[in-house]
């Protein structure tokens, strides 16, 4: 599939962009290029594929994030995904939590460019899409401007022509992931002089970013930008990219037609015996700062939690939050 998204990512971050969260997410933005979970090599080679990398066709474009550091796994796992008709595989080298580090993946994998490369070759040997990687400006005290350059240069040796570069140095020793989130001061000109110095690699800043128009900003000096708990805790804020990133004419859905498009889809879920829950939690921060946000907020989290809640209670949902009553004009008990 030919795609020119790499403008415009929603990050990989575990536990959220699950498959429910992408297909809430295509509602919002039709261009922007979705990620997955991290899904370790060895659970795509071992694992129930289906529930861990299975995908609904309408969240294309949508790459597969892989984490892991043997090069035979990883090119194993890539001929997997390509198979389930991802449009992208993209390694975890930026990663800085203990139990990634304890599997050899992640951020510490900077520390080692020529096996990342390898592991990036043996991708691009055994299928036909793009392998693309994702990584820190630095680690611990390889974070010079000099380590990146040298770490980049010798991964596009092996096929790669694709970075997302989050703009913060990843401390591994001493700082929890979240910290690494917020603590390392922010290096975007670093991210900017890199794209100048290899003008022929796609590069895509990522971290920190808050709103389209940051993202605007950034792409005056880069290919791409990535938006990862803004986008999660924000998600309206999708419904400008198509129109403000990439150009296209219109105005973006309205939230209440958005999740409108989501409630065939939750339907179809719960008949086949998953939760209500597993799909709205996603949607919680939809309505962030509009009258009757917080009431949709508390409807959801009290009601569409409980085993047999349908789709009926994210149509309830839905009225509350757009007109302040239930379906039919009915009054809110809650």
């Amino acid at each position: 599939m030919n795609y020119q998204s790499h403008r415009f990512s929603v990050a990989p971050m575990m536990d959220w962009t699950d498959r429910h969260c992408r297909v809430f997410h295509r509602t919002l933005t039709k261009r922007a290029l979705l990620y997955t979970e991290m899904v370790t090599a060895d659970a795509v080679i071992h694992g129930d594929r289906e529930r861990l990398i299975g995908f609904s066709g309408e969240e294309h474009p949508i790459a597969l994030q892989l984490g892991g550091s043997a090069p035979d796994k990883l090119a194993e796992a890539a001929r997997i995904a390509a198979a389930f008709g991802y449009d992208e595989i993209n390694l975890n080298v930026g990663c800085p939590s203990d139990r990634v580090q304890e599997g050899r993946f992640g951020a510490c994998l900077m520390a080692e460019p020529d096996l990342v490369a390898e592991c990036v070759s043996a991708m691009l040997q055994t299928q036909p899409l793009p392998v693309t990687v994702k990584c820190r400006i630095g680690i611990d005290d390889q974070d010079a401007e000099a380590d990146l350059s040298r770490f980049i240069d010798t991964v596009a040796d092996a096929g790669c022509s694709t970075f997302v570069v989050h703009a913060r140095k990843a401390w591994l020793k001493g700082l929890s992931p979240k910290e690494n989130r917020e603590i390392p001061p922010l290096d975007y000109d670093r991210v900017y002089r890199l794209k100048a110095r290899r003008s022929e690699l796609t590069i895509i800043i990522n971290g920190g970013i808050e709103t389209i128009a940051d993202a605007q900003k950034h792409l005056e000096h880069v290919d791409g930008v990535m938006l990862g708990r803004a986008a999660y805790q924000n998600p309206y804020l999708l419904a400008d990219v198509d129109s403000e990133i990439f150009g296209e004419a219109g105005r973006g859905t309205t939230r209440g037609d958005a999740l409108a498009q989501l409630l065939p889809y939750a339907s179809r879920h719960i008949a086949s015996g998953g939760r209500l829950s597993n799909i709205t939690r996603h949607v919680l921060g939809l309505y962030h700062g509009r009258p009757r946000g917080r009431a949709f907020r508390r409807l959801l989290s009290e009601r569409a939690t409980r085993p047999d809640a349908g789709a009926n209670v994210l149509e309830e949902a839905i009225a509350l939050a757009e007109n302040g009553g239930l379906p039919h004009d009915q009054p809110d008990a809650a």
